[in-house]
């Protein structure tokens, strides 16, 4: 019922976020009479911030057509390349453009970036890819809305997420691979390597794991205490719900992405009013580029997403009620998880010192549970002054994080 209600406001919001756009555009504008009026500028910020706060934001595009590469801009194209129900592989190629003949370059090695299905869209990772693609030949998992995904397709379990990855690693192939889990699937990347070392499979070249949950019981953050202080039952019953008919996936049981999106902001309210309001003031003041910073930002931000209830409720009590993981007690498909068979993929891992949602040491706790990988392929960074998102994107991620992860994998590749 709360999901019909949140679509019901949202219907009923539409028209004044429609009219309030309109406002600031016309008394936002040099060229007509209104914008001339005393206060018009003034009215005109106010409209755009009552625009933002109150529209919808669907999913944004990776919007990467070019990159930088030897002091020239070079042309890249995003493609589908392996598509699941609720979830695509998508890959950036990049082209040299001699006397107008696209080219793809090649000789260097290729990334998996295994992106977060946690309430985001996996543009957030736009600038992880732009940078990458620098040095690499970068593929990204990017998961589906639940919602726009028909009840016919089946459930989505954890299970079949470390299934999907193992997939996609086969596709692209472990034998010249490195893989780059951010957040929330250090957990199921580390489980689907290790699955496939205990089955005698190739696994990939290196592990890059950043800001992620493999032992949740480390420096706690407010999220894991969220996680551990209700039963499952409480998240079944409160935060479960149907979504309604006006999509493509109705009647499918998710954790909408709204909820999700609403505990986001309550872990800092102050920031995000304090950034709101310097939004006014910039766009009042003409300070352009930082109002861009600031819309580019929450487009990315506020476009969220629904999680399938059955991974959603599987996360919650393998990872931070029961640790799993941590406790060597995951068995997959009828498989124990065991990290320690792994041997022939190096590791490392990253945190931000500031990290508010994986704490101190959560993303560390692989190093101890991969005891089969030589010492000499281990590797931890700490990032000083890094929150969580500035690990992956950025001027401390292109600064600071990444020249390090580009060594690493460098270390590790043909």
């Amino acid at each position: 019922m709360l999901y019909q209600m949140h679509e019901f406001n949202r219907a009923w919001m539409a028209p004044m976020t429609y009219w309030a756009d309109a406002c600031a555009k016309i008394f936002g504008g040099s060229n007509t009479w209104l914008g001339k009026l005393p206060g018009a500028d003034q009215f005109a910020a106010a409209c755009e911030l009552m625009y933002r706060i109150g529209k919808d934001y669907e999913k944004p595009e990776f919007g990467i057509h070019s990159i930088e590469f030897d002091g020239v801009e070079h042309p890249v194209i995003e493609r589908e390349m392996v598509h699941k129900p609720f979830c695509r592989l998508l890959r950036f190629k990049r082209y040299t453009d001699d006397a107008g003949n696209l080219t793809e370059m090649r000789g260097q090695p290729p990334v998996l970036v295994v992106a977060p299905l946690s309430g985001h869209h996996s543009t957030l990772l736009r600038d992880t890819v732009r940078t990458m693609l620098r040095d690499h030949k970068v593929y990204i998992t990017d998961w589906t809305d639940a919602r726009m995904i028909p009840v016919s397709e089946g459930e989505f379990t954890l299970d079949d997420y470390i299934a999907y990855i193992q997939e996609f690693i086969r596709f692209i192939g472990a034998d010249n691979l490195h893989v780059v889990s951010v957040c929330q699937p250090t957990v199921p990347v580390l489980a689907a390597v290790s699955l496939m070392a205990s089955r005698g499979e190739q696994t990939p070249r290196s592990m890059v794991m950043m800001g992620g949950p493999i032992d949740p019981r480390e420096s706690p953050t407010q999220v894991n205490e969220l996680a551990t202080h209700k039963p499952l039952s409480w998240f079944s019953e409160n935060l479960i719900h149907e979504v309604p008919h006006n999509y493509p996936g109705r009647g499918r049981r998710v954790y909408p992405g709204f909820l999700q999106h609403t505990g986001f902001m309550a872990m800092n309210p102050e920031r995000h009013a304090q950034s709101h309001m310097k939004f006014y003031q910039d766009v009042l003041n003409g300070d352009l580029d930082d109002a861009q910073s600031h819309r580019k930002f929450y487009d990315d931000y506020n476009a969220v997403l629904d999680m399938p209830a059955a991974y959603y409720l599987d996360t919650i009590q393998t990872v931070f009620q029961d640790h799993l993981l941590p406790r060597g007690l995951w068995d997959v498909a009828g498989e124990r998880v065991d990290p320690a068979a792994i041997t022939g993929t190096a590791l490392m891992t990253i945190e931000g010192e500031l990290d508010d949602i994986s704490g101190q040491g959560q993303t560390r706790a692989a190093h101890e549970l991969c005891t089969g990988i030589a010492e000499a392929d281990h590797l931890h960074s700490t990032i000083e002054g890094a929150g969580h998102y500035g690990i992956f994107s950025g001027r401390r991620w292109r600064g600071q994080v990444y020249p390090q992860l580009r060594d690493f994998i460098a270390k590790y590749a043909d």
